[in-house]
C-alpha cells in the first residue's frame, strides 16, 4: 500500500473530526464520562480493526483515549488509516 502525499492528508483531515498529524501519524484524543464508556468504545474499534487487519496504536488512562494511526508496513499514512479514522469518527458521533 502506498503512503499518501502531505497534500492528500491535509485534504482528508478536512473530512475527519478532531484529527491531526503528529510525528507522521494521524492522531485523535477523546475524553469519555468514565472508564467503562471509554473501554466499550475501544472494544468497538478493536472489532473493526481486526476485520481490517489494521490496528491502532493507542493509550488509555481512565476516561481518556489517545489514538494514533499509521500503516507501519508502508512507512506512513495510507488510505487504510483514513478508513479506520472514519469508522472511529462514526462511533464517536454516537457517544
Amino acid at each position: 500500500m502506498k503512503t499518501l502525499s502531505p497534500e492528500s492528508i491535509q485534504a482528508a483531515l478536512k473530512e475527519l473530526n478532531d484529527w491531526s498529524v503528529e510525528d507522521g501519524m494521524l492522531q485523535r484524543k477523546l475524553v469519555f464520562n468514565n472508564f467503562i464508556t471509554c473501554f466499550t468504545f475501544m472494544t468497538k474499534i478493536a472489532f473493526e480493526a481486526e476485520k481490517m487487519n489494521h490496528h491502532p496504536e493507542w493509550t488509555n488512562v481512565y476516561n481518556r483515549l489517545s489514538i494514533r494511526l499509521s500503516t507501519h508496513d508502508a512507512g506512513g499514512i495510507t488510505e487504510l488509516d483514513l478508513e479506520l479514522a472514519k469508522i472511529i469518527d462514526r462511533f464517536a458521533a454516537t457517544i
